[in-house]
């Protein structure tokens, strides 16, 4: 299968290991794997902000640089849910207006594409920790992602996945609502970092590394023992 590659820009620019794991796995489980390096931003962070006609521009750059008919894939479903809940409304009542009601439908999170279109489960990898599995807000609210990260996460060999209490709350990151309202979001952090420990989690482990590096940020601060971990990161490890 041809799939596109869409590298978020908070990925290239921060975590490119992320990038790599992601093109890794797609050509592991058999994908013919494209990537425009023309490609910049999908137009989510300048959207949250109120810049709509800014959005709009970055966005209208997205979809010509994904104009083929193939399949897009992402290690970010913040970005995809973007993509498939703004995008149309972006558009209304423009020329690429068929352009982002098209382009909705063959955008997918990578964990989503695995097990939900092509059918895999089991990618033969191995990562020794206790982990729990945080459900960001991109991934599980805009793109209703809950099963497939955990179906791929139950068959690593050496992870023993252990749900916490606070899976689906906000870890507190929103962009500019860490910014705009730090106190809140850090105690947002608080709760969910507790709750992993009291699973007696090692690592926490997300599709959005935007979350996890909010959440790093703090048990940082705090001298926590606890790691994140994004699935790219432990779907690629131990081949």
């Amino acid at each position: 299968m041809k799939v596109q590659l869409f590298i978020p820009c908070f990925v290239d620019q921060l975590y490119p290991e992320i990038a790599v794991n992601t093109m890794k796995i797609l050509e592991k489980v058999g994908c013919t794997v494209s990537y425009n390096p023309n490609q910049t931003c999908c137009g989510q962070p300048a959207y949250n902000a109120g810049y709509i006609a800014e959005a709009k521009a970055v966005s209208e750059k997205f979809l010509h640089d994904f104009s083929s008919n193939d399949i897009i894939v992402s290690p970010s479903g913040s970005c995809i849910g973007f993509i498939r809940g703004s995008f149309e409304e972006l558009f209304d009542n423009s020329s690429s207006h068929n352009s982002a009601k098209t382009i909705r439908k063959r955008s997918f999170e990578l964990s989503e594409f695995l097990v939900e279109v092509i059918k895999v489960k089991n990618l033969g990898a191995s990562f020794k920790a206790i982990a729990s599995y945080h459900d960001a807000c991109g991934a599980l609210r805009e793109c209703g992602i809950k099963q497939a990260p955990r179906t791929l996460l139950q068959q690593v060999k050496g992870l023993e996945l252990r749900e916490m209490k606070e899976c689906e709350t906000c870890c507190g990151f929103g962009g500019t609502f860490a910014v705009k309202y730090e106190p809140i979001s850090i105690g947002m952090a608080q709760t969910k970092v507790n709750s992993a420990l009291e699973q007696g989690a090692t690592h926490i482990i997300s599709t959005d590394i935007s979350c996890l590096m909010h959440l790093d940020s703090y048990v940082k601060h705090e001298n926590v023992n606890i790691k994140m971990a994004h699935i790219s990161e432990v779907l690629a490890s131990g081949w």
